[in-house]
């Protein structure tokens, strides 16, 4: 049985499978049990429709920061991508259009968030937010990591007398011409915001706490001649495809983990060349100089992002905020009087399941388990809490690789597990204790030869300033998928 393609399972016991999340990971999931054979089957998906943080992101300028033939299911290619990095409505275009085709919208349950999930027996039931109560065998966490937004600690931040929302919920009904925009924060979802409204709006105030490197990423559209060749030539895509992973893991998912490879210093000149060849302006140029080494924090990616800061229009503010008033952002030096604020701020990236009430064997709690920090066997797996499984689960290679590549190969893993359940050779699976933190010690001490260890504050680490990440190469995860380890799980008899 392929990693990435998992094949048909015996389907001896008819599992109640529930999945949680509608996103990439949830559809993914959905397509793959039914390849399988399975027919009972829930997707719970909170949001009025599926698509995940595709669904949720809608603000200007939204696009991936992975290539479009790099970032799609390995079994559907799409020879329409209209750009190298295709916008954001394009790709949620493209999820819907998968949903649909495989219909996955015949089990899809929108506008259903699961609230509490609690084992018993072998038998997860599992509650909604409209009092419904439902059961499964088994339950597929596809809840992703970035849709619960992160609102900044800031004095005042209730009291701007304008339209403020964050990023991830952009108010279209606002208009944005001739205004004075403010946007808080200059990650990557700030950087597209920033290209895309600078010629929009009358002034643009961004407010940086933190510099961040940016690698200047050309965006081209897609001739329609090479579209038709894609059309015609589906191998085109899946040469592309591999062409594109292969870069991907050589030149950065396998160089991140060492600090002082050759790669990585060279990555460190092309951040540097892109800033100093781009923004002219001296004191405009220091202050987006990051104090820390590139790839410390996540990369930014932008084709423009250096000549938008730059407009006449635009003011890069680094000086500390201290407190929100009615008519704007007040610094130790200035009010900067604004119409409309946006929160650029990112995602609580800890959160995974959570706020769901989660509720294992013999009434073990997650949130008492993760009480200090989430963790799970491979990513996957959390001791006592059975037949539970996650996709880009904590700790995995969520800052080193498309998320979908590694979606496909944790799937691929958690199907051959599903299969000991279908065919009777357990009724209970989970990670046992001491592998889940065998695993982990390992993991932490890999973590400090990585590039997110070198001295730089992001959502990577943890609260112990440890890099939330896989810390190894993507061979050693793929070689990792392939096959479950028996001898690291706790399997209870049928």
């Amino acid at each position: 049985m392929s990693a990435e393609t998992p094949g048909e399972i015996p389907a001896h016991r008819d599992l109640r499978v529930a999945i949680i999340g509608g996103g990439m990971s949830g559809i993914l999931s959905a397509i793959k049990l039914q390849e399988a054979g399975f027919e009972n089957v829930t997707v719970f998906e909170k949001a009025d429709g599926l698509g995940g943080t595709w669904r949720a992101n809608t603000y200007p300028g939204i696009s991936c920061d992975v290539p479009s033939h790099l970032y799609r299911y390995s079994f559907e290619p799409n020879p329409e991508w209209s750009h190298t990095f295709s916008p954001g409505a394009e790709i949620l275009a493209y999820f819907e259009d998968t949903a649909r085709r495989h219909g996955v919208d015949r089990w899809e349950r929108t506008n259903c968030e699961v609230t509490r999930l609690v084992f018993d027996d072998g038998v997860w039931t599992i509650e909604t937010g409209d009092g419904a109560r439902d059961e499964a065998d088994l339950v597929i966490a596809a809840t992703g990591v970035l849709h619960h937004p992160s609102y900044p600690a800031i004095e005042g931040l209730d009291a701007f007398a304008g339209p403020m929302f964050h990023s991830a919920r952009w108010d279209h009904s606002v208009p944005l011409e001739g205004r004075r925009v403010g946007i808080i924060g200059t990650g990557s979802s700030a950087v597209q915001i920033v290209s895309a409204v600078v010629d929009t709006v009358g002034q643009l105030v961004v407010f940086q706490r933190t510099a961040q490197w940016v690698i200047g990423a050309p965006n081209p559209p897609i001739s329609e001649d090479d579209r038709s060749h894609y059309r015609q030539q589906p191998d085109l895509m899946v040469a592309l495809r591999d062409k594109l992973g292969h870069q991907f893991e050589v030149n950065f998912a396998n160089v991140a983990i060492d600090a002082d490879s050759p790669q990585m210093h060279a990555l460190e000149e092309l951040c540097t060349a892109n800033l100093e060849s781009h923004v002219k302006d001296p004191v405009l140029r220091e202050k987006l100089r990051p104090d820390y080494r590139p790839a410390c924090k996540r990369l930014v990616l932008s084709p423009d992002f250096y000549d938008a800061i730059g407009r006449p229009n635009a003011n890069l503010v680094v000086e500390p905020i201290e407190r929100i008033e009615p008519q704007g952002v007040r610094t130790a030096e200035a009010l900067h009087e604004l119409d409309i604020l946006v929160l650029a701020t990112g995602f609580r990236v800890d959160r995974f399941l959570r706020p769901i009430e989660v509720i294992g064997r013999a009434g073990v709690k997650l949130d008492e388990v993760w009480r200090d920090r989430p963790c799970a066997y491979l990513s996957i797996s959390i001791p006592e809490f059975p037949n539970l499984f996650m996709l880009n689960g904590p700790n995995g290679p969520v800052g080193n690789f498309s998320l979908i590549d590694v979606a496909e190969l944790q799937l691929g893993y958690i199907m051959q597990l599903v299969g000991l359940l279908t065919t009777g050779r357990a009724r209970e699976i989970s990670a046992t204790r001491q592998a889940t933190a065998t695993r982990e010690e390992r993991r932490v001490e890999a973590a400090k030869k990585t590039v997110w260890m070198t001295g730089c504050r992001s959502w990577y680490l943890d609260d112990r300033g440890v890099p939330a990440v896989w810390p190894w190469t993507f061979t050693r995860f793929r070689e990792e998928m392939a096959r479950p380890d028996l001898t690291e799980y706790e399997l209870v008899g049928p």
